[in-house]
């Protein structure tokens, strides 16, 4: 677990995703993408596999937040590893509706 802030780059250890912090709580966050935790963008992948039931996949350009929209990332490079935090799957932030043209 660890203390993210906006801005910060992570990729997947054991996929090709990559993402941005948007917005993140001021608490730690246990954030992982294929079953395993996000690593720094400098550090070495182990090249291990996706967790069965983590493979749903990221999007390029989608952002990501969880069920308490404390956290939100931005996928900057699509992989085979869904996002969780603490197990638990993050969702496509969907679109603000444009106001009425009335």
């Amino acid at each position: 677990m660890a203390v993210l802030k906006a801005g910060t780059r992570l990729k997947s250890a054991v996929c090709s995703s990559e993402v941005m912090i948007v917005a993140a709580p001021k608490d730690e966050v246990d954030l992982s993408c294929g079953g395993a935790p996000m690593i720094d963008m400098a550090a070495d992948a182990s090249g291990g596999s996706v967790a069965e039931g983590a493979a749903e996949g990221t999007q390029i350009g989608k952002r990501y937040v969880n069920e308490a929209g404390d956290l939100e990332v931005l996928c900057t490079k699509p992989g085979e590893g869904s996002l969780a935090v603490g197990g638990v799957a993050l969702a496509i932030k969907g679109a603000k509706p444009l106001p009425s043209s009335d």
